[in-house]
């Protein structure tokens, strides 16, 4: 068993059916054993995208994310307090609260992004 938290772009492939999320992290995501997450980062995130006309996010993105059986990771003071902690290999503050959010509760990440090798966590390349 695997705990999996998804970045941003892995989760919007996920919901979308978008042939980018690559055939290993698609496997990771669908095996019933891992427990797969969705960080509140993630969704302030989208909603900020939308609101800038980047993004299209369903309304009722909660129960999208809990229909694919995915369970909610919130922010705590820890988390943030952590992500301030960071080195500034990475600046995006969202992917910096994904980080700290994984290294805090010992989750992989599935991720494109390519300056989170840097960190040292474990992470599921999302596009293979």
């Amino acid at each position: 068993m695997k705990r999996i938290l998804l970045d941003t772009h892995a989760l919007i492939w996920w919901l979308n059916g978008d042939n980018q999320l690559g055939a290993n992290a698609i496997e990771h995501i669908a095996n019933p054993e891992n427990d797969i997450y969705v960080s509140a980062a993630t969704v302030w995130e989208m909603s900020i995208k939308q609101q800038m006309g980047k993004l299209v996010v369903p309304e009722d993105i909660e129960s999208k994310v809990e229909q694919a059986g995915f369970s909610e990771l919130p922010i705590t003071l820890f988390h943030g307090q952590q992500a301030g902690r960071l080195h500034l290999h990475h600046r995006d503050p969202f992917d910096r609260m994904l980080i700290a959010q994984a290294q805090a509760e010992g989750l992989q990440i599935l991720t494109k992004d390519e300056q989170f090798p840097a960190y040292g966590i474990r992470l599921i390349n999302a596009s293979h």
